[in-house]
C-alpha cells in the first residue's frame, strides 16, 4: 500500500461539483475520489488544496467535449528518499488565474514541497502532459535516490513509480547484463538515465537514447551530479538513433531496452540483431508485446535465458519482467 511516488488525475464537472479521480474502465468518466490507498498520502492532501482552490474562485475544469475550461489534469510526484514534493497543474491554455493563492495554499500545507509547476496542454488528444511548463513557484525539478545514484526529476521525466521495488529492478538488470567493465553497452528508452548508471558502475562506456529531450537533459545533469564520465546521453527515437550508431561503427557488446507498453519497433530489433551483441536485457511492463518481441528476437538468432517478474505495481494486475537473452 502506499507504495506510488507519482499520481495523475483527471479533473472534470460532475453532478455535484468538481471530479478529481480516476477513469472508469474503458471510459472517459472520472469517479471522483478522496484518497487512493496506492499512491503516496501526499497525493490526497493535494487534491483537496486544488478541489478547494477551484470551487472557490470558480475555476473551470477542462471539459473534453467541447475543448473548454482550464484545469485538465493533477500530476503530483513525492521522492521518497529526499521526501521532495512537486505539484503539476497542467491546464489548457496558458492564462491561470488566482496563482498567487493555489502557490500559498500548497506551501503552507503540503510538506517538503519544493516545485510548483503549470503544464500547459493545448491540444484535444488523450496524452496528459503538453511539451510547455512554467515554473510557478520553487524548483523546476526534484530528486531522489535509487540505490547510490542520485536522480533529478522534471515534470516531463520517466521516473519508476514504485522506488522499493526499482532498485530489485535495476540490480537484476545489472546481473543479466554480466558486465566485466570491458563493454560498451547501448541503453534504448533510456528515460532520466536511471538504468544507464547503474550500467555504467560496470561497463566500459554506456550510450543512452531516449525522444524526450528534457529527459535526456535530466540524464545528462544525473551523471554529471553523480561523477559518472563514461554515460553519453543522445536525443532521438531508439529506432533511429542506434542504427544510426552502429552505421557509424560503434557496436555494443550489450544492449538493455526499456519501451512502453507497446514494445519494440521492428526496425530496432533488426539492427540490434545485425549487431550481434552477446546479451540482450529486455525491461517490460507488457507481458504480450514483451511475448511478441522475444519471437521475434528468436527468429534473428537469440535464445532467452531466463524471465524474472518483478512486482512493480502492487495491487495491480500490472507486472514488470526482466529478460536475459543470449545470441
Amino acid at each position: 500500500w502506499r507504495y506510488r511516488n507519482k499520481v495523475q488525475l483527471p479533473v472534470g464537472s460532475g453532478k455535484e461539483g468538481i471530479n478529481i479521480g480516476f477513469y472508469a474502465k474503458r471510459s472517459h468518466e472520472i469517479i471522483d475520489m478522496d484518497s487512493c490507498c496506492i499512491q503516496d498520502r501526499t497525493a490526497d492532501k493535494v487534491i483537496k488544496i486544488i478541489r478547494n482552490w477551484m470551487s472557490e474562485y470558480n475555476i473551470e475544469p477542462y471539459d473534453e467535449k467541447s475543448g473548454k475550461g482550464i484545469v485538465r489534469h493533477i500530476m503530483v510526484r513525492r521522492a521518497f528518499s529526499t521526501d521532495e514534493v512537486m505539484v503539476v497543474i497542467i491546464t489548457a491554455a496558458s492564462r491561470l488565474t488566482f496563482k498567487s493563492e493555489i502557490i500559498e495554499l500548497i506551501t503552507k500545507n503540503i510538506c517538503g514541497v519544493k516545485s510548483i509547476v503549470q503544464n500547459i496542454n493545448s491540444k484535444k488528444t488523450n496524452t496528459v502532459l503538453g511539451g510547455k511548463c512554467i515554473t510557478l513557484w520553487g524548483e523546476e525539478s526534484i530528486h531522489d535516490y535509487i540505490g547510490k545514484f542520485k536522480f533529478r526529476i522534471s515534470p516531463l521525466s520517466f521516473f519508476q513509480v514504485n522506488p522499493v521495488q526499482t532498485e530489485i529492478l535495476y540490480n537484476k538488470v545489472l546481473e543479466y547484463a554480466e558486465l566485466t567493465g570491458n563493454e560498451i553497452v547501448f541503453d534504448a528508452y533510456c528515460g532520466t538515465g536511471t538504468i544507464s548508471l547503474f550500467l555504467s558502475q560496470r561497463a566500459k562506456k554506456v550510450y543512452g537514447v531516449e525522444i524526450v529531450e528534457q529527459a535526456i537533459e535530466n540524464a545528462r545533469l544525473n551523471a554529471a551530479e553523480n561523477g559518472i564520465d563514461n554515460a553519453e546521453f543522445i536525443v532521438g527515437k531508439s529506432e533511429v538513433v542506434i542504427p544510426g550508431l552502429i552505421d557509424d561503427g560503434i557496436e555494443a557488446d550489450v544492449v538493455v531496452v526499456d519501451p512502453p507498453r507497446k514494445g519494440c519497433e521492428r526496425v530496432l530489433l533488426d539492427a540490434i540483431a545485425r549487431m550481434k551483441p552477446k546479451r540482450i536485457v529486455y525491461v517490460s511492463c507488457n507481458p504480450s508485446t514483451l511475448a511478441r518481441d522475444l519471437k521475434i528476437l528468436e527468429e534473428l538468432g537469440y535464445s532467452t535465458k531466463e524471465v524474472q517478474p518483478v512486482d512493480m505495481f502492487c495491487q495491480t494486475a500490472h507486472v514488470e519482467c526482466v529478460v536475459a537473452l543470449n545470441a
